[in-house]
């Protein structure tokens, strides 16, 4: 059986005078320990071309990056508010869309996360320093891969049974988080300021799971490594069920 096809949803940098487009290499190589087949997706694609993109493939993995626009949950922009990617929100909403609307596996990371949360009807604290200050650095000063705080997990949900645990230490780089849960997503995860560390689709039948962490680079060890062969795996069921019957 050949491996599932993750589209990968990358980003557009300009570096050294010079337009790049691609990602993270972390997101690849976890994929492929995963057994999934990754397809880096550019939003130079656009909109218009974000279903065809996903023909072929399994599952969306929704990476991380750049702060979505505020306009995109009718909020003004914030004094705090980082850079932004038009072109990109406006590809990864179309990707996002197009997986719901097939019921393709969907796993959201970071930035993901928050997008998937935006697309369902919800908002976001822009910058959790100065909007909801708290206890927990969850930018934190340690190297990237580097656990640094604690999350609670709610029992029962599917997160929670990927994961193995209720509880778990986490890597943390984001500033932005969900602050109004959008419709059809239940809160799985919480940091010890109460701010929401995943989400997951209300509905079994759907696989969407989003998390604030960075599982791809594997700080919570065989958790982080479960995360992404959960979603290769439901991506694999989905390739074979949408699979012509043999005559």
């Amino acid at each position: 059986m050949s491996s599932p096809r993750i589209a990968v949803s990358g980003l557009l940098r300009r570096v050294d005078g010079v337009d790049r487009t691609g990602v993270n290499a972390e997101y690849v190589s976890a994929v492929l320990e995963a057994g999934g087949m990754p397809l880096v997706y550019s939003p130079l694609l656009g909109a218009a071309r974000a279903a065809e993109a996903l023909d072929g493939c399994g599952g969306l993995l929704l990476t991380g990056g750049a702060d979505i626009e505020p306009a995109r949950y009718a909020a003004a922009p914030s004094p705090a508010l980082e850079s932004v990617e038009p072109a990109r929100d406006e590809f990864e909403f179309a990707l996002l869309a197009a997986a719901r609307a097939r019921r393709m596996p969907v796993f959201a990371i970071c930035r993901g996360m928050q997008l998937v949360n935006v697309a369902a009807g919800g908002t976001l604290w822009q910058d959790l320093p100065t909007e909801r200050p708290g206890p927990v650095a969850h930018r934190q000063a340690a190297p990237p891969a580097t656990p640094t705080h604690a999350v609670r997990v709610a029992p029962g949900t599917r997160t929670a049974e990927i994961l193995g645990t209720v509880s778990l230490r986490v890597n943390s780089t984001h500033h932005q988080a969900v602050r109004v849960l959008g419709a059809g997503l239940l809160e799985t995860v919480w940091a010890e300021d109460g701010v929401v560390e995943a989400v997951e689709s209300d509905d079994s039948g759907e696989w969407l799971v989003a998390v604030q962490w960075h599982p791809e680079r594997g700080s919570a060890g065989a958790a982080d490594r479960a995360l992404f062969s959960a979603f290769v795996a439901a991506a694999a069921a989905s390739v074979q069920e949408s699979s012509p019957s043999p005559r």
